[in-house]
């Protein structure tokens, strides 16, 4: 047996030969590594790196190895990790110069100059004449200056701005470019921590306490510089500045200051759930968790909706940020909807209070001319956010109760509240207002109140019976109890505002049939007096907008008469008047504008109307719709060239321009549906586009209902088409322009949108190399390519003209080049259809494309054997354009370097065809044909396949 000595001496054997097997294992993987890395696979060589580490147990071995993965995380731009591995390998021998110079790559590339500069000066000092240590050592000193210098005069001229600006004896001018200047700094990373270090927020807040409204924007719009992007920032300063603080700002009578304020929370939310996407590395630990602040945020937005304190702009814009941010965006991807019930919980009788405000009286909340929509807006939101019919109970539940408790008979301005908050209802979710009017009592209350000796009683009971009446259901009821009441109350009454509002009331019924010439409510002629009535008040200037507004509202429904659209665009005093309140503050107005318009120019959503279903309709005695003579096309024709000449499209403009909350997405569905009426006519596109109709389509064809982009994506096509792009979509706009374009190539759009969209994409193709890029970036190659195969003739020859002018960028080439695809061949068989355009449009892609890539050229004769057979058809066209691109084709494949297809080329009857067309004389109309023969017939001479012409001149 051995002893204790013998059995420690044998383990101690066995580790030496464990480690030295070890040792051997390391070696070997570090020498695969380098194998590894030395063929260009540096993650396999990371790999080996890794499990040589973990096997090494030499210090001096395991520093190579590190120093041999810090090259590899170089390679791969992870600065960090190769800084780090570096740094062990140094640890071990501080004179590792190779270690030093790769932490001094990577320490620069994390922007941390000084450390860099250190590590190169100790391989300088180590290895004095290299020339690369020197070279990089020179340049970090530079760059070391110029920071420093940056930093400094950076500190500087934020603390010289804050002095300027504190500085109540400084002149107006200086205060405003110091304001400016601070701004512009702010929304630049490095610009935004260099206020914030230099003591900013205090400063910024300082600047508040001024109270002069410029000095108030110039802070908080600085402070929105400062929270985009950061969250951690971002933080900070909502502790620092206060959600009151800010909330009280944005409360104030100014709707500059209050826009800016409710654009810096809206930076702050943005940041705080997710729009910060930058990585915080161990400072993330800093960054506290934000729903606390943003719950917090909800909550004081929640009590500026009801609160006396705030202005009538503060509310729009505390409304605003409720609809962006509390009804999910997303409702298919996102299953919480807990801030909308939250909301409802803390707020929706807030809401119905701004819905009920009465001006007229006294006591009421501050409110602008959009406020009250903008409130309805809202709970259309919320309600819509609602997942299931409990949800929708509760909301209908507290609507219910909150109307309850407003009723009051001995109390009348109680009741016209509760009456008025209906009205917002009906506007909103109108399921719940339209339940609300069912409820015993309230229809016959509405009706009293028409008969009430206060106008403002009648005035609320008016509006109230006419948003009740949006659906036919509730209009019979009111056509059979309510005409006759309308009627006496125009009559009768003095006040010109009620007289309107009783008026649109009788023209909302007298409409009620729709465009239906047969479906008719009044007499024959009663649509065109109440129209005339509508068109008088309108183009009174002394009556004041709210009420001008029902002006419009009333010929909303009107013009669904033909006679009285037809009427209407002939009044061009009272079409401009239209237009100028459309432009006005007032945005209420902006739906029964483009309700108007939709009426006007027909491009509401018809029904195919099917023969065999009319005469089964007319065999059972049902009804059945008939059309106006006067809303045949050319009618409608002159109606639109009568509304751009009284300057509807500036008016277009302004009102895609109106707050996201207003312009709702039915609403730009219709702008966007008489956009595309008015870009019918392709002389009518000049004009458009002149009063910069191109850019305010952009918007309408990226958000909204399918419907409304398609068609403002096909009024976009239109003009895409036939216009230049620089000047119908002016600066980076004409970019934006490409993706509505390339949505209507998908295979649920009709043929013509296809074939517009080809053609705009076409047009903006041959523009410039950048947006050539920017259609192949949208995946638009394999729809374009989709439609080159089309049997409709037309769309075919346009996706082949979009493909032409697609073919001078690398990455479409790339795509011909590929094999297992037969893109070429169609190219190829393109060139030998009948079609002359498409043969012009085939041609020209094959000669840029041979041209381009002397592959091809070789690749052509591979596709189709009809191949020489085309060429030699291109060749003998009569129309020059055809001409001439077949023989450049024949000129790029003799170019190619493939002497055997020169030679075949020359051996077959093209030698005869070129020899023909050289030998003609000189002529203008031909001279690009026969100038591409001769040198077709030089290139041969020279390549020894055919001796020269003597006779050729």
């Amino acid at each position: 047996m051995l002893g204790t000595r013998g059995l420690d001496h044998l383990r101690r054997a066995r580790e030496t030969t464990h480690n030295h097997k070890k040792m051997g294992d390391s070696i070997q993987l570090k020498d695969e590594g380098n194998q590894h890395f030395q063929s260009g696979d540096t993650d396999k060589a990371i790999e080996c790196y890794s499990k040589a580490i973990k096997a090494c147990k030499d210090k001096k071995v395991l520093a190579i190895i590190y120093r041999n993965r810090s090259a590899c995380y170089l390679k791969k731009e992870n600065f960090a990790i190769a800084a780090s591995d570096a740094s062990k390998a140094i640890d071990v021998d501080a004179a590792d110069i190779k270690a030093l110079y790769r932490r001094c790559q990577a320490l620069e590339k994390l922007g941390k100059l000084d450390m860099a500069f250190k590590d190169v000066q100790r391989c300088a000092t180590i290895e004095p004449k290299n020339k690369t240590f020197l070279e990089t050592l020179r340049r970090l000193g530079a760059d070391i200056q110029s920071k420093l210098k940056s930093t400094f005069s950076t500190d500087s001229r934020v603390q010289n701005m804050f002095d300027i600006l504190l500085d109540d004896e400084m002149e107006k001018d200086k205060r405003e470019k110091a304001a400016n200047n601070l701004i512009v700094l702010s929304r630049e990373d490095a610009g935004a921590e260099r206020i914030f270090e230099n003591n900013g927020v205090p400063l910024l807040l300082n600047m508040m306490e001024t109270g002069k409204p410029e000095m108030i924007l110039a802070a908080v719009r600085t402070l929105s510089g400062m929270c985009t992007g950061h969250k951690a920032r971002a933080m900070a300063i909502i502790h620092m500045v206060g959600v009151d603080k800010m909330c009280s700002i944005m409360a104030v009578d100014n709707e500059e200051i209050a826009l800016a304020t409710c654009n810096l929370f809206q930076c702050i939310n943005d940041s705080l759930t997710g729009g910060d996407k930058r990585e915080y590395g161990k400072e993330e630990a800093l960054v506290l968790d934000s729903s606390k602040d943003l719950k917090t945020i909800l909550l004081s937005l929640v009590e500026m909706v009801a609160s006396k304190k705030v202005s009538g702009h503060g509310r729009d814009q505390a409304l605003n940020l409720l609809i962006k941010n509390v009804p999910r965006k997303n409702i298919k991807k996102n299953n919480d909807n807990s801030k909308s019930l939250f909301t409802i919980d803390h707020g929706l009788k807030k809401i119905l209070k701004v819905c009920g405000q009465v001006p007229e009286l006294p006591d009421q909340l501050p409110l602008t001319d959009n406020t009250q929509l903008i409130a309805s807006v809202l709970l259309t939101k919320i309600y819509d956010d609602l997942t299931c019919d409990p949800e929708r109970d509760n909301f209908r539940d507290i609507c219910d109760e909150y109307i309850k408790s407003k009723i009051d008979p001995n109390d009348m301005d109680k009741t016209i509240h509760a009456i008025n908050t209906i009205s917002g209802l009906l506007q909103g979710p109108f399921d719940v207002g339209n339940a609300l009017v069912g409820r015993q009592g309230i229809m016959e209350m509405m009706v009293a109140l028409c008969g009430s000796e206060r106008e403002v009683d009648q005035m609320v009971a008016v509006e109230a019976l006419i948003h009740s009446s949006s659906k036919m259901s509730r209009a019979s009821f009111i056509i059979t109890n309510g005409v006759s009441l309308l009627k006496d109350i125009y009559k009768k009454t003095t006040n010109e505002k009620i007289k309107i509002r009783s008026l649109v009331g009788l023209c909302k019924l007298g409409s009620a049939g729709g465009d239906d010439y047969a479906l008719r409510q009044f007499a024959e002629g009663s649509t065109e007096k109440l129209a005339k009535q509508c068109r008088k008040w309108l183009c009174n200037p002394k009556i004041d907008t709210r009420t001008r507004k029902w002006a419009i509202e009333g010929l909303a429904y009107l013009t669904n008469d033909a006679d009285v659209k037809d009427d209407f665009v002939e009044d061009e005093a009272a079409l401009k008047a239209m237009f100028e309140l459309a432009k006005s503050k007032d945005k209420t107005i902006i739906y029964s504008v483009a309700c108007t318009l939709v009426n006007c120019t027909n491009c509401y959503e018809k029904k195919d109307i099917i023969p065999e279903l009319v005469q089964l309709a007319k065999f059972s005695k049902q009804h059945v719709p008939e059309q106006h003579p006067k809303d045949k096309k050319d009618f409608i024709e002159k109606r639109v060239k009568r509304l751009l000449k009284a300057g509807i499209i500036s008016a277009l403009a302004v009102m895609v321009k109106a707050d996201s909350s207003i312009l709702t997405n039915h609403t730009k569905e219709m702008l966007s549906r008489v956009f595309l009426a008015l870009s019918l006519d392709p002389k009518d596109r000049g004009t458009i586009v002149a009063q910069g109709g191109g850019k305010a389509l952009i918007p309408l064809a990226l958000e909204g209902t399918d419907a409304g982009k398609t068609k403002a994506s096909h009024a976009i096509a239109k003009i895409a088409a036939i216009s230049n792009p620089e000047i119908a979509f002016p600066g980076e706009r004409v970019y934006e322009v490409v993706r509505p374009l390339v949505s209507l190539l998908q295979t649920d759009k009709d043929g013509l949108q296809n074939f517009e969209a080809l053609r705009g994409l076409t047009n903006l193709a041959g523009y410039s190399e950048k947006l050539r890029v920017k259609i192949v970036k949208e995946k638009a190659l394999p729809e374009i390519e989709n439609y080159m195969f089309e049997d409709h003739d037309q769309i075919r020859q346009a996706a082949t003209e979009c493909m032409c002018n697609l073919v001078s960028c690398k990455e479409v080439q790339d795509r011909y080049l590929e094999d297992g695809n037969d893109k070429l061949k169609l190219m190829v068989l393109l060139c030998g259809e009948d079609d002359d355009d498409l043969q012009v449009a085939a041609a020209g892609a094959l000669a840029m494309l041979t041209g381009a890539q002397k592959k091809l050229c070789h690749k052509l004769t591979l596709v189709t054997t009809q191949w020489l057979e085309i060429l030699q058809r291109l060749c003998l066209q009569t129309i020059p354009s055809i001409q001439h691109r077949g023989i450049v084709i024949v000129y790029n494949m003799l170019n190619s370097d493939d002497s055997e297809l020169a030679k075949k080329l020359m051996e077959s009857e093209l030698l005869e065809i070129l020899s023909v067309i050289g030998k003609a004389e000189d002529n203008p109309k031909r001279q690009d044909v026969i100038d591409a023969a001769r040198t077709c017939l030089v290139k041969a001479m020279d390549l020894g396949l055919i001796k020269p012409f003597t006779s050729l001149p």
